[in-house]
């Protein structure tokens, strides 16, 4: 399964907006927080990778 890391650009309630950022994109992909580690904040580095958000 393929490994992708993303940034959080924004927290909106109960849910966050991820920018891909091991490839060139500008799309933002809404995640729900219950999916996402307890912890992140604005500019947190995430790791997905097995079905699984993890902070870099």
């Amino acid at each position: 399964m393929e490994t992708r890391h993303y940034v959080v650009v924004s927290i909106d309630g109960d849910y966050a907006n991820l920018k891909r950022i091991d490839i060139e994109s500008d799309d933002l992909m809404l995640v729900a927080r219950a999916l996402l580690p307890e912890d992140i904040k604005e500019g947190s580095k995430l790791k997905y990778e097995m079905l699984e958000y993890s902070i870099e």
